[in-house]
């Protein structure tokens, strides 16, 4: 058996029925563009830039040309430029995975830096008592104005 599946199952048909249906398709979506539908826009009077919708379509301004779209800029990287500097990040992200990976740093000798950091910043003050605490909120309360009454 050296005969190709379509002719066993009669693949023929569905074939033509697919590329007329493609074809189909294709004529309708084209038949869209027919109608020039932006030729015959109204413009809304209620709309807030109606004035100067109108104004800018009753403008008979010359199309641009080709010539005048402006040269590329030379001051730009190629692509090549880009890639490189691509790949030297994800180098550098890699690197820094590979150097912050787990069991590849640990926690020893933090009691000398604890020490280090205490003494860095001073002796510790000591507790406010409760009496400041009270005088404290005293003063706050005299100097406190209450809102005014609601209406």
């Amino acid at each position: 058996m050296n005969g190709g599946l379509d002719l066993l199952l009669n693949g023929r048909p569905a074939r033509r029925a697919a590329g007329l249906l493609a074809c189909a398709g294709v004529a309708g979506l084209l038949t869209a563009c027919v109608g020039a539908p932006l030729t015959r826009a109204r413009i809304d009077p209620a709309s807030p830039i109606a004035p100067e919708a109108a104004k800018v379509l009753a403008a008979k301004r010359p199309y641009p040309t080709f010539s005048q779209i402006p040269p590329a800029p030379k001051d730009v990287r190629p692509a090549r430029a880009y890639a490189a500097a691509a790949a030297d990040t994800q180098a550098a992200a890699d690197k820094l995975e590979r150097e912050t990976a787990p069991g590849t740093w640990t926690l020893t000798g933090t009691d000398r830096f604890a020490g280090a950091a205490q003494r860095q910043a001073g002796a510790e003050p000591d507790p406010a008592s409760g009496e400041d605490t009270e005088d404290f909120a005293r003063k706050l309360r005299e100097r406190a104005t209450p809102p005014p009454p609601p209406r």
